[in-house]
């Protein structure tokens, strides 16, 4: 019954957008008349870098402790998550670790001085303006561990120049600041759970940790996500059930 009703919300909703409903969002796409193949697991892996590339705001997920000597905590929310949102920056390419700037006394980084450990999830907003379906779109997230960047690490790596390109204004708060202590660290990624879009059609599942560092720079550079800047929705034509790229911009116009 509540398929039904979701079906048909959908038909109403496409009818309104003047959109066809594509039957194979309803059903498993492994027919003759497919038009797409769903990525292999190292595929998913280079969407995954690039959204991480290009991305600059996730969620930080921890556990708060049992007990805190500094914060005044109700009780019951000993052992529940919480997840915050939070900066990062691809600035280890080679490992495919985010670049964290973790502020002391910021709940994620007091949960996890306190024993949590911590994800990162992230995911892939569309950049040309166009209507779309955050359903349909890559989302993962990165379970892992925070380790201390070394002095050397922070110089040879360029790390405050690389995190104040992706966010100036953390300028402001780098180490060192007058408003709060402050430290590099790195999310070393241990695991990585990645939702590709609608799963007949996109690769839901884990990516082992070798398939995620082993993506070049050649990689991420040479793919386009849906929607990005500069580019059409490319293989959304055949979700829209459209022909070409023409007819695809001319359905997404308003």
């Amino acid at each position: 019954m509540h398929l039904q009703t979701a079906v048909l919300f959908l038909a109403s909703l496409a009818s309104a957008s003047n959109l066809p409903v594509p039957q194979q969002l309803f059903s498993n796409a492994d027919g003759p008349s497919a038009s797409w193949k769903i990525p292999t697991i190292h595929e998913s892996a280079v969407q995954a870098r690039r959204v991480l590339h290009l991305e600059t705001i996730g969620t930080l997920s921890t556990i708060f402790p049992s007990t805190h000597s500094t914060e005044n905590r109700p009780s019951d929310v000993s052992g529940a998550p919480i997840g915050l949102m939070d900066y990062f920056a691809d600035c280890e390419p080679s490992t495919g670790n985010p670049t964290i700037l973790a502020i002391s006394i910021a709940t994620s980084f007091k949960n996890v001085a306190a024993g949590s450990n911590i994800t990162l999830s992230l995911r892939w907003h569309p950049q040309n303006g166009r209507p779309y379906s955050a359903a349909a779109l890559p989302r993962f997230s990165l379970v892992g561990r925070l380790e201390e960047l070394t002095a050397e690490e922070i110089t040879a790596q360029h790390v405050a120049a690389c995190f104040v390109g992706y966010h100036p204004d953390a300028a402001a708060w780098l180490p060192g600041n007058r408003i709060h202590e402050s430290h590099w660290v790195r999310l070393v990624v241990e695991e990585i759970y990645w939702i590709g879009g609608f799963g007949d059609r996109a690769y839901i599942g884990w990516i082992p940790v070798q398939e995620w560092q082993n993506v070049t720079k050649e990689e991420i550079e040479g793919i386009r996500l849906p929607g990005e800047k500069g580019h059409g929705w490319g293989s959304w034509s055949s979700w829209l059930g459209l022909g070409g790229e023409d007819k695809q911009e001319q359905a997404w116009e308003l």
